[in-house]
């Protein structure tokens, strides 16, 4: 009787602990719904934590961090994690490079201005300035997706993003996506952190492995 205890009991675990372990090859995270949710939540919290666009690099190194836990421990993403590490990852070098952005984004219009003029050599920098744009994105989500103590780094994330070419086109691919998303429909903008973040991440883990906890 207990041998017949012991294997229903081990008949009602296994399928759920089978439905946690069992993952298609190359899948990272677990379930579809549960990666659906994650994704959704800690795309609503970069959102938000970007608001002040100064702290856009900390938030979403603070989202590819509780992703990457995610992935990890095989839990849910908390709001309490992504909090945690929003404080953590909101440091002076942070702040630094969330300054950069509305210079970025002064930039590209002032450029893009120029384009539509006349002056010589417009042909040429149209393009040259969209592969600038969106390949210092692919950079800026590399140094987000890095773990432990190399994330943030500029460094780091060159050497990443030059060490793993397929996944850097992988994120640049992204990258045009949620370029073209965000000039088709507008108000898609506050959904589209989180598909990034998660998409650094994946790539992160598939080439580099979870080889740090944050």
């Amino acid at each position: 009787m207990a041998t017949d205890h012991m294997t229903a009991a081990h008949r009602v675990k296994t399928p759920a602990a089978e439905s946690r372990r069992r993952r298609e090859p190359g899948e990272v995270f677990g379930s579809g719904f549960t990666m659906f949710a994650d994704m959704l939540l800690v795309g609503l919290l970069t959102s938000l934590a970007c608001l002040p666009v100064v702290t856009a690099p900390a938030a979403f190194a603070a989202a590819s961090g509780t992703l990457r836990q995610a992935a990890e421990t095989g839990t849910q993403a908390d709001v309490g994690g992504f909090v945690r590490r929003l404080r953590a990852r909101t440091t002076a070098r942070s702040v630094a490079a969330g300054l950069l952005l509305p210079l970025v984004a002064v930039a590209v219009l002032v450029d893009t201005a120029l384009l539509r003029s006349d002056l010589p050599g417009a042909g040429l920098v149209a393009p040259a300035l969209v592969l600038l744009t969106v390949g210092g994105a692919v950079v800026a989500l590399r140094c987000t997706a890095l773990p432990g103590a190399d994330q943030l780094s500029l460094r780091a994330g060159l050497l990443r993003t030059s060490a793993d070419p397929r996944g850097s086109v992988l994120l640049l691919a992204a990258v045009v996506l949620a370029g073209l998303l965000m000039w088709s429909t507008p108000l898609l903008l506050p959904l589209l952190p989180g598909p990034l973040a998660f998409a650094a991440t994946v790539v992160d883990l598939r080439t580099a492995g979870p080889d740090a906890r944050t």
